[in-house]
């Protein structure tokens, strides 16, 4: 088997990935997608996936320690590797969002998804999936979310290729997974990924009720919030960071 499926449309890469993983894919199988009907991303929200994006889920050997900073390592990575390919300043937003950061406002780029599932040829694979928004026509993005996202090709003088994004990307996920799998690569990327952590010293809401300052990211990716309660360490749910 190839170790890149493309089609034109899935309902979900991730969900093919995962399901190849547990079958035994070997490491460094690709499913790619140039549009999905049923994107999924972190619980299980939908992820809009119109044509123009890059919409991929990679299976790799999941790190033995640390596999709690895979989202975030991903993401810092990728966001590094497009700062030093095409010039931009991207943030990190706990836990796996990519965002151009504007004076008033911020705009998605991208997001990033893992599942850890048992399989026969890995043990413990890693699935991750990837979505950039590239050269999406801002039309084709539901009216709801249209001024929340954004593209590469806003942003850079000349729109970067679906294969080049492709490859950069996978580049840099493989580079998080090994990094994390070397002595001290934890450390390294933790300082990556809070240097380029979103939100620092702004209040912000998780879940809609618990409130409080972002105050750091923690030695296993917590996010820790002060409250008026004292500090909180939040593990999951869904971040909104005030402007």
């Amino acid at each position: 088997m190839s170790d890149r499926e493309f089609r034109a449309e899935l309902p979900s890469t991730q969900t093919e990935a995962v399901r190849r993983a547990r079958a035994g894919a070997p490491a460094g199988t690709r499913v790619v997608a140039r549009r999905q009907t049923s994107g999924r991303g972190r619980l299980d929200h939908r992820w809009v996936s119109p044509e123009g994006g890059l919409y991929l889920s990679l299976i790799l050997r999941s790190p033995r320690e640390d596999a709690s900073l895979l989202p975030l390592a991903v993401g810092a990575r990728i966001g590094r590797a497009l700062a030093d390919r095409y010039g931009l300043r991207l943030a990190l937003k706990w836990p796996n969002d990519l965002l151009v950061v504007e004076a008033d406002r911020a705009r998605k780029v991208g997001g990033i998804l893992v599942d850890e599932v048992d399989s026969p040829s890995l043990g413990r694979a890693a699935v991750i999936g990837v979505g950039l928004n590239v050269s999406t026509p801002p039309s084709a993005f539901p009216p709801e979310v249209r001024s929340q996202v954004v593209t590469l090709a806003q942003l850079v003088h000349r729109a970067p290729s679906l294969d080049d994004v492709e490859e950069l990307v996978v580049s840099a996920a493989r580079s998080a997974v090994e990094a994390l799998g070397e002595p001290g690569g934890s450390e390294t990327v933790l300082a990556e990924c809070r240097a380029a952590l979103h939100g620092v010293g702004r209040r912000a809401t998780v879940d809609g009720t618990l409130s409080g300052v972002i105050t750091a990211l923690g030695e296993e990716g917590e996010l820790w919030l002060a409250t008026p309660d004292g500090p909180v360490a939040v593990r999951a749910g869904d971040l909104v960071v005030e402007p």
